[in-house]
């Protein structure tokens, strides 16, 4: 369904203006059934995660941290029996929806939009005490704005050392806190402007598998809370964020500016962003998934490790920073985060173990002799055919010790819109990782209440249904 003609922008303007008339005047009714159904599910896999994150030293860190400063609020911290006021919540609950580093994935703007997004609409929506069918919309809206922005940008954030989730998130959360908030499109606007200047997210947690990333989501949440409740007093922010001087694109981008700023209007209201949002099979970031099943189909054929002699990846040109480079980092990685953006580490485990889940990124696996011994094996080389951003390719060529070469190629990694995960699916993904948590009574009760969002039903009763 079209929104109206007036919620409609050129490219040629400056995108926050459109943005900002599109999340006033969109009615909820507006959004497609199924796109809703399919936005519980995201948020189902996001609270799945973040109970499983909440099991983790770095999770208890940056709670007791965020406890230091300030006192308890009413807003739930997911999975866990502890409440905090609504920044609070925003930053910590965005923490452990992407502590796992298994979140949803918009291929072509390559960024996490529910772990930030739906922290703010939780902390704003219980703010204001709104409805599960208002958390629902405005999660949707901040969705397809923070996705839009990034796809923009064609994956050049990553190119210049910054994460997407955290630069870009920061916007559509202020949007969607925003809608919450009851902001005019003049004010959301303003909010934009002011979240400018609390994009951040750098990439420097590659060199030695820091917790920084873990925090991007939940600082894109805050800032975004901040942004609008800012905007709806007056304040006044930067008229030009996205296409100014040193707006968002230039600053972050080294001057580039857009690479496809037709991106921000294209079917705006029609054509959702979220239906093409990846729900990740594997807990690794996506830019391995393919690799990873590729080993697993090799090894699924009768492929051990013994029979190795070399291997390499064919893998997409702008991903290689990411999770092949430096070599020496990537095959002996020095934690669990740093092996979840390691393709030789993750394809030796898979090959060595039969499969990829949490376990190959224990510390028994990140120090087991045959799959580091193996992952010294594995290299890469640049994929001519990727069709990467519209999905993640992977291609692992295998030289065995009797001189035979055997290949498998996976087109369209497993998740991407062309190959997505089913409702079902996702719901048995958020039971496997809720039950390394909570009991079957909890995770069956925060499943029925988390799928029954989209209702009249009060943010509040939900919410009380998440904490621990």
């Amino acid at each position: 369904m079209n929104v109206r003609p007036d919620i409609q922008t050129s490219s040629s303007q400056e995108p926050a203006l459109g943005l900002a008339r599109f999340v006033e005047l969109c009615a909820g009714d507006a959004i497609p059934a199924e796109v809703r159904v399919r936005a519980c599910h995201h948020i189902l896999d996001a609270v799945g995660i973040a109970m499983a994150s909440g099991k983790f030293d770095f999770a208890h860190r940056t709670l007791s941290a965020l406890q230091g400063l300030g006192e308890a609020g009413t807003v739930p911290v997911i999975g866990l029996p502890s409440r905090l006021s609504m920044r609070d919540a925003a930053l910590m609950n965005g923490l452990l929806c992407h502590g796992l580093d298994f979140d949803d994935t918009h291929l072509d703007g390559v960024i996490h939009p529910t772990a930030s997004v739906f922290p703010a609409v939780l902390s704003a929506a219980i703010k204001v005490g709104a409805s599960g069918r208002d958390l629902v919309t405005a999660y949707v809206l901040g969705v397809e704005a923070a996705t839009r922005i990034a796809a923009a940008a064609q994956g050049r954030f990553h190119h210049h050392g910054f994460h997407p989730t955290g630069v870009v998130g920061v916007f559509g959360c202020a949007l969607a806190a925003g809608r919450l908030f009851g902001l005019t499109s003049k004010e959301l606007a303003s909010a934009q402007g002011v979240a400018l200047s609390f994009a951040a997210g750098s990439l420097e947690f590659l060199e030695d598998g820091a917790w920084n990333k873990r925090i991007h989501p939940g600082w894109a949440a805050q800032g975004g809370i901040v942004a609008a409740a800012l905007a709806k007093q007056g304040f006044a922010g930067i008229t030009r964020p996205y296409s100014g001087r040193y707006g968002l694109f230039r600053s972050y981008l080294a001057g580039e500016g857009m690479a496809k700023p037709e991106k921000f209007t294209d079917a705006l209201g029609s054509d959702w962003q979220l239906m093409k949002t990846a729900i990740k099979p594997i807990p690794a970031c996506h830019f391995t998934h393919a690799a990873v099943d590729a080993a697993l189909a090799l090894r699924a054929k009768g492929v051990s490790p013994e029979m190795i002699a070399s291997g390499y990846v064919l893998v997409p040109e702008p991903v290689i920073a990411v999770v092949c480079e430096p070599q020496s980092n990537k095959r002996r990685p020095a934690n669990s985060y740093d092996a979840q953006f390691s393709i030789p580490f993750l394809v030796a485990a898979a090959l060595v173990r039969g499969k990829l889940t949490l376990a190959e990124i224990e510390p028994d696996a990140l120090s087991n002799p045959t799959i580091l011994a193996l992952a010294q094996k594995i290299s890469y080389e640049i994929d001519p055919r990727s069709p990467f951003p519209r999905a993640y390719s992977g291609e692992l060529v295998l030289r065995l010790t009797d001189g035979r070469e055997l290949r498998h190629r996976e087109e369209i990694n497993r998740g991407a819109p062309d190959r997505p995960l089913t409702n079902g699916e996702i719901v048995e993904k958020f039971r496997s990782n809720a039950m390394t948590a909570a009991s079957r009574d909890t995770v069956q009760r925060v499943e029925t209440a988390v799928l029954g969002l989209d209702g009249d039903v009060a943010v509040r009763t939900v919410a009380d249904a998440l904490g621990g």
